[in-house]
């Protein structure tokens, strides 16, 4: 059953995110060199991360945490999840997992794992290529937002009204939109519990 607990009225979750960027502080983005690889631009932009290694690279982006890298994994990585994508082909996707994976997948298991990566980094010098597709946007929405959008144009003393960009407006509508989402089912689960919908019998 929906805990009304969870729902968060528009000035709570502003007044949350606020706090939780001011706790965050000023992320400046790291310098990127201009012949940086895909994965170091990645880690500047979607990270702010400058200094990693292979292994910090791989685990950061294992999202399930199970040691090798699946197609889901890498679409992910490259952003092919997020819906920014949401134009890209699927012939498109298909051929950034099958480039990947014939790049870095030595025994055609159909994944990367941790020592094809790491390996294929350091001691053969690979690397994940530029697809054109950007830097990858892979975060939810609230550290998409904050990351690109918040740090960018606002900071710790930013108020309610400053929050006028299409990018704010658009964020706190998708708010809005749960929250009336969250509202209709407390009311649908208040109406079935209340109404004699269920009987209990079998």
């Amino acid at each position: 059953m929906f805990d009304k607990r969870f729902a968060l009225p528009f000035t709570a979750l502003l007044l949350a995110f606020l706090t939780t960027t001011h706790a965050h502080g000023t992320h400046d983005q790291a310098p990127i060199p201009a012949d940086a690889d895909w994965a170091t631009r990645h880690m500047a932009e979607e990270h702010h991360i400058s200094s990693f290694d292979a292994g910090t690279f791989f685990t950061l982006h294992d999202y399930d945490s199970t040691g090798a890298w699946s197609p889901t994994d890498i679409q992910r990585t490259y952003g092919l999840k997020d819906e920014s994508a949401k134009n890209v082909p699927e012939s498109k996707k298909a051929e950034v997992v099958a480039e990947v994976l014939r790049i870095f997948d030595a025994d055609r298991s159909g994944t990367v794992s941790y020592a094809e990566y790491v390996l294929g980094v350091t001691q053969k010098g690979l690397k994940l290529p530029d697809f054109g597709l950007g830097p990858g946007h892979h975060g939810d929405d609230e550290y998409e937002y904050e990351i690109h959008h918040f740090e960018k144009y606002h900071d710790e003393n930013t108020k309610e009204e400053d929050l006028t960009h299409p990018e704010d407006v658009a964020h706190f509508r998708k708010h809005d939109r749960e929250e009336e989402e969250r509202e209709r089912l407390e009311e649908r689960e208040r109406r079935g519990c209340g109404g004699g919908e269920y009987s209990g019998q079998v």
